[in-house]
């Protein structure tokens, strides 16, 4: 078989590849959205406040 086509051959079953790849990670992730609760995920930023003495920060309060 001359060269040119096992490279086209190639190249064709790389794309097919990428393709199937994409679509089974597509439904993968749209499964994983749907099971996901609206509050996943959401975290409060906790105020911060400079410790004068020791320099690190911690929770104001």
């Amino acid at each position: 078989m001359p060269p040119f086509l096992v490279v086209a051959l190639g190249a064709i079953g790389a794309a097919a590849l990428a393709k199937l790849i994409v679509t089974e990670t597509r439904r993968v992730n749209d499964a994983l959205d749907r099971r996901r609760t609206p509050t996943d995920g959401d975290m409060t930023a906790v105020p911060l406040e400079r410790d004068p003495v020791t320099g690190e920060y911690r929770p104001r309060g």
